[in-house]
């Protein structure tokens, strides 16, 4: 159905949470042709607005459909092994070097078929969406051959057009060293760059590029010389950093415009101020966190010193966050890194639409386009106190109600 076609539809009476904020009283929301076409208190709201409009609902809160800005999402095989090798005390590094971790995955993706690859990752989407997602960006990063890495993304944009979703692609090809470049990364770099970035762009595949700038990943030097390739092919860039000590990744990301610095538990005062100079946004991903049991927790005073707007985002993935319901995310950013309800919240509405360069998602606002989520709660500040599924009574994505219950 096109948003021409859509009835008008009224929502009354209901908290918005607008992406940044709580509004102070309870308000009325008129949809029309897929985007938010009026936004009253309702003490104020005149009722020639309704004429010819659906009554879509009453009651609840209102929020921005969620932004899941960081996710790992389309990939085959698991690594349970791994998680509990963890828990008998081995780290992820001594796993990752042992040929686990990233490899693992690596292997069991290049063998899947593009078609596979789409069953496992269907009932992954799916969870998103029950807990209110309506964009998410999916990285490519566990086929590290030009190939597997278009194929991943090929299934990525699939994804897309198989469930009502905004799907985001990004190219992670500097996700880790492939066996079959062992000792030889800088050519691998040049593999990435000069083959990699191109293709992806020809098959129109890609709208950013990331790298894991890391001690087990890539130098600040090699991720440079993507960054590199990256501008010249227009994309935009994003970057793992800072996860596990501190390269200055998040300042090279910032100088070179990334949308966003994520992980960043090892990020120092001089990245938090060359991201507030850029508008590069933070990504906190507590899941990995938790499920890594890290100790280095993210310098949240310093980013809210400096103004650098705060994402939240699951970093589902088979290894270090297998996790895919984004409220909780908001529970554990809470929890573990002391955001106020509110900030955890417009972590996965405003500020990650900001960390896709999707500015007009995430908010409620008249002319914004119409994503939204409306829960069974008494105030907004519930999806992040409690873990708990079934809230959702609708989802509406581009006008269209996709969700009801």
């Amino acid at each position: 159905m096109s948003t021409e076609s859509m009835p008008r539809q009224l929502w009354r009476d209901v908290q918005v949470f607008d992406g940044l904020a709580q509004l102070g009283e309870t308000m009325t929301v008129l949809v029309a042709e897929g985007r938010i076409a009026g936004l009253w208190p309702a003490r104020e709201f005149d009722e020639a607005h309704a004429r010819g409009a659906v009554e879509a609902g009453r009651g609840g809160v209102m929020t921005p459909g969620l932004v899941d800005c960081h996710t790992h999402l389309v990939y085959a095989g698991n690594r349970a092994g791994e998680f509990e090798q963890r828990l008998e005390g081995v780290s992820y590094e001594e796993i990752a070097r042992a040929g686990g971790g990233i490899l693992s995955s690596v292997r069991a993706t290049r063998s899947a078929s593009e078609d596979e690859l789409i069953a496992a990752s269907l009932p992954r989407l799916d969870a998103l969406l029950a807990d209110g997602v309506t964009t998410v960006e999916i990285k490519s990063g566990y086929g590290l051959t030009v190939a597997d890495e278009l194929k991943m993304l090929r299934v990525a944009r699939r994804l897309g057009e198989l469930r009502p979703v905004r799907v985001i692609t990004t190219l992670l090809g500097a996700h880790a060293l492939p066996p079959e470049y062992a000792g030889r990364a800088d050519d691998y770099v040049s593999l990435v760059c000069d083959e990699m970035i191109p293709a992806a762009v020809a098959e129109g595949l890609a709208d950013a590029v990331d790298v894991f700038c890391e001690g087990i990943g890539f130098s600040p030097a090699q991720c440079e010389r993507i960054y590199r390739a990256a501008k010249v092919h227009g994309l935009a860039i994003k970057a793992h950093v800072e996860q596990l000590s501190n390269l200055g990744g998040s300042a090279l990301a910032a100088r070179y415009g990334a949308l966003s610095a994520d992980h960043i538990e090892y990020l120092d005062e001089a990245g938090v101020r060359a991201m507030a100079e850029a508008g590069t946004v933070a990504v906190l991903l507590p899941g990995a966190f938790q499920v890594l049991r890290e100790t280095q927790l993210p310098p949240i005073a310093l980013l809210r010193q400096y103004g650098v707007p705060m994402a939240v985002a699951s970093d589902a993935n088979p290894g270090t966050s297998p996790i895919c319901q984004p409220t909780l995310m908001a529970h554990l950013a809470c929890t573990l890194f002391r955001l106020t309800p509110r900030e955890a919240l417009a972590g996965m509405t405003a500020n990650g639409a900001r960390a896709l360069g999707l500015s007009e998602l995430g908010r409620i606002a008249v002319d914004a386009p119409a994503d939204l989520c409306v829960w069974d709660i008494q105030q907004p500040a519930e999806l992040a106190y409690a873990v708990q599924a079934g809230r959702l009574r609708q989802r509406v994505f581009n006008g269209a109600i996709t969700h009801a219950c």
